[in-house]
């Protein structure tokens, strides 16, 4: 949720949700990266920061097309002065209508909101 976020959904997020392009096993390499740093483990996918944020790396998104797909097509937006790229909204929409969790149905009429609110400005100008 938080690339949602970073495009007006008015939500919170506990953590930041990170899609790697690598094979699962190679989660080692992303724990050697933020051990480093001075984060800690908490799952082979789910790390806390040295600065106590948290960040779940994803090997797949439920949904999408391919890692190299969606890179293609994402947007730039800055992530704490750092730019990074992001899902655009209707991709982020298409991925929680797949999976369907609890809180991925609580998020996706706040998604729909934001998606014809910027429809309706689109038409308008």
């Amino acid at each position: 949720m938080t690339a949602a976020v970073y495009q007006g959904v008015m939500l919170n997020t506990l953590d930041t949700d990170i899609w790697v392009d690598l094979p699962t096993r190679q989660y080692i390499r992303l724990w050697k990266i933020i051990r480093s740093q001075g984060g800690t483990a908490l799952s082979q996918t789910l790390y806390v920061l040295a600065d106590g944020k948290l960040v779940n790396f994803l090997f797949a998104v439920t949904g999408l097309r391919s890692f190299a797909a969606e890179y293609r097509d994402a947007l730039m937006v800055k992530l704490e002065g750092m730019p990074v790229k992001v899902l655009p909204l209707p991709r982020i929409l298409k991925s929680k209508k797949t999976v369907l969790r609890d809180k991925d149905i609580a998020h996706i009429p706040h998604i729909e909101k934001v998606l014809k609110a910027q429809k309706k400005l689109e038409v308008e100008k």
